[in-house]
């Protein structure tokens, strides 16, 4: 399990493949999982790679239109982030790398 200042963990990431739309604290965002299983409420803090800090909770899963609990390591589907962050949300492609956010599950 990896850790970072100020969070205790980290076993949540998600792939940011696509954005469908954002609002002031609000993003839809089509995303891929790399870590996890991801839950909602799972808290996101921090952007890969970066020193940008985010606060943004998983409010909503769809799994092909579906709504869902978690999504599963390599598995894709559209999310609802919420939060301080979502201005900062950017899509990925093959060349030039995919943003990934991490954060952590909310305690069973």
């Amino acid at each position: 399990m990896t850790t970072t200042p100020g969070h205790s963990r980290i076993d949540a990431e998600l792939q940011i493949d696509e954005i469908r739309g954002t609002c002031e604290d609000r993003a839809a965002v089509v995303v891929r999982c790399i870590r996890g299983p991801v839950r909602l409420g799972a808290r996101f803090h921090r952007i890969r790679h970066t020193s940008v800090p985010i606060d943004l909770e998983l409010a909503e899963i769809l799994f092909y239109g579906r709504p869902v609990d978690e999504l599963d390591p390599s598995h894709t589907g559209l999310v609802t982030l919420r939060g301080a962050g979502t201005s900062l949300l950017a899509p990925g492609n093959k060349a030039h790398g995919w943003q990934i956010i991490q954060g952590a599950n909310p305690s069973p």
